[in-house]
């Protein structure tokens, strides 16, 4: 299995995210914008995430919500606000109502995705910055790196199948 790296850089109040899968860019592209693919690995286990609605474009929402085994949840909003196929996005993460209304609770992550070929695979970078160091750190301490690594971890299994 790949290894996930997660490095942050404090000053600047980003988190960089590498990962390397055996799988051509085309196939990473689908997994991470088509809501079929992308609610089988988004998400810690036994956690998933349940799409309402996505409109994969620039000017585009995901709005989905992290359901848990007994039925709990938290409503996510995913502004997209660039997008070049298959390379990469931009977009803004946070909380939401069922609506897609913010709810202030949980501050803006900011996305810039990228994708790369790279050898027989394709290189994963996601670059989280935040408005605050507060902010970043809020995320951490919610348990974001080993959350993602899980997500990263089935997608991994995901384009295996």
């Amino acid at each position: 299995m790949n290894s996930t790296v997660i490095n942050k850089d404090l000053p600047n109040k980003k988190l960089k995210v590498t990962r390397h899968f055996n799988a051509p860019i085309a196939k990473i592209w689908e997994a991470w914008t088509n809501p079929a693919l992308l609610e089988k690995w988004w998400g810690p286990k036994p956690w998933t995430a349940v799409t309402k609605t996505m409109d994969f474009k620039a000017g585009g929402l995901w709005l989905y919500k992290m359901t848990g085994p007994d039925g709990e949840g938290q409503w996510c909003r995913v502004d997209i606000h660039t997008v070049d196929a298959p390379n990469g996005f931009t977009s803004t993460a946070t909380f939401s109502d069922e609506d897609g209304v913010k709810t202030g609770t949980f501050p803006d992550g900011h996305w810039n995705t990228q994708f790369f070929a790279d050898g027989d695979g394709t290189r994963v970078e996601a670059t989280l910055t935040f408005d605050t160091l507060a902010d970043m750190e809020q995320l951490v301490a919610m348990g974001f790196e080993q959350g993602f690594t899980m997500g990263l971890n089935q997608l991994e299994e995901l384009l295996a199948q």
